[in-house]
């Protein structure tokens, strides 16, 4: 596998198609997935169903179309969803839910992305005519915001028991699911099946060029397929990017215990810096992200590294780091002596 130079740890949707992967897509045979005639988008979407044990799955170009049609098709106009604050469908998603949905989040504090049953308890609406409904309590797994930690199950087990007793949609942002799987040793199933639907992404440590699968009962996915027009349409011959996610499902999620092992120690040896605040034991998968003693710029830091070959993201306040296919162990040693030089002036 080629390492680039530059040591690239922005993020794990860095990544590009291995050799084998582009042959793969190369040679996908694609129809118009409008019509649902394309069979690799099939093959896939039927494979990710099965490893998550739902009754159907929906192809989506991305992980934030995928959250939102979600949103839509789990909500009528005027309905309200309880999410943790922290969580990519407020920070990263530009209010989308209201523009389109035309629904409302209430945020509720969490521990490290972790919701307490009793906050949603409280959070929920009651059943009256003067609330808004509150349809959907969404969860992300892992949490970006939080160094990738691992919802724990008995967590999304007590918390959908709760949900459900409500009448309430429990909805799983499983951007990076397989590695909260692969971290704590389960099958992704075992957090799907607490849930009424589930985002997944191929594109981040599965290494795949694009695409996130919705994934749900058959009645969910059908009512996804039309707010998946509403939300931009389908791709037509879009099976030469699922072929991709077909590869990445079958040779790449094992190794993302690689990716993890790596963080761990870019963690570690951060700690060792002078300069660096780092809570090592918060980096439980693949996300690495660190502060300054001297409080200073991230922005300023990160644009710094990028001259002497390492792309880091600001990450108020800090900044942030992802392990990811293209990262091996001589790229987090590099990596490392890197950050220390710019924070000591070397």
């Amino acid at each position: 596998m080629e390492i680039n130079d530059v040591i690239d740890l922005r993020s794990d949707t860095v990544t590009k198609p291995t050799p084998e992967m582009r042959k793969v897509m190369y040679e996908a045979e694609v129809g118009d997935d409008f019509f649902g005639d394309d069979p690799t988008v099939n093959a896939l979407q039927e494979k990710v169903a099965g490893i998550l044990g739902t009754e159907a799955a929906l192809w989506m170009p991305t992980g934030t179309m995928s959250n939102q049609v979600a949103l839509h098709a789990l909500t009528d106009p005027g309905d309200e969803i309880i999410v943790d604050a922290e969580s990519h469908i407020i920070q990263y998603e530009l209010g989308t839910a209201a523009t389109f949905a035309g629904i409302q989040t209430r945020t509720v504090p969490s521990d490290r992305g972790v919701l307490d049953v009793e906050a949603v308890e409280a959070a929920t609406r009651p059943d009256s005519p003067w609330f808004p409904r509150t349809a959907v309590v969404c969860v992300e797994n892992t949490h970006n915001r939080f160094c990738g930690r691992v919802y724990p199950l008995e967590k999304i087990a007590e918390l959908s028991e709760f949900v459900r007793s409500r009448g309430t949609a429990l909805y799983i942002d499983g951007a990076r699911l397989f590695n909260a799987a692969v971290a704590a040793g389960i099958e992704p199933s075992e957090y799907v099946k607490h849930a009424d639907a589930v985002s997944v992404c191929m594109s981040k440590g599965l290494g795949a060029p694009a695409g996130s699968v919705l994934c749900g009962t058959g009645e969910f996915i059908e009512r996804a397929k039309h707010y998946r027009i509403m939300h931009g349409g389908a791709m037509r011959q879009v099976g030469i990017i699922a072929a991709g996610g077909i590869y990445a499902l079958d040779h790449n999620v094992e190794r993302l215990a690689d990716d993890h092992r790596r963080a761990r120690d870019l963690a570690r040896k951060l700690a060792d810096v002078p300069g660096v605040v780092i809570d090592v034991d918060a980096v439980e998968t693949n996300i690495v992200v660190f502060d300054f003693a001297d409080g200073r710029d991230p922005y300023a830091f990160c644009e710094e590294l990028a001259g002497r070959g390492v792309l880091l993201v600001p990450f108020d306040p800090g900044v942030r780091a992802v392990t990811h296919l293209w990262i091996d162990d001589d790229a987090v040693e590099r990596a490392v002596e890197a950050i220390t030089n710019c924070l000591t002036g070397r």
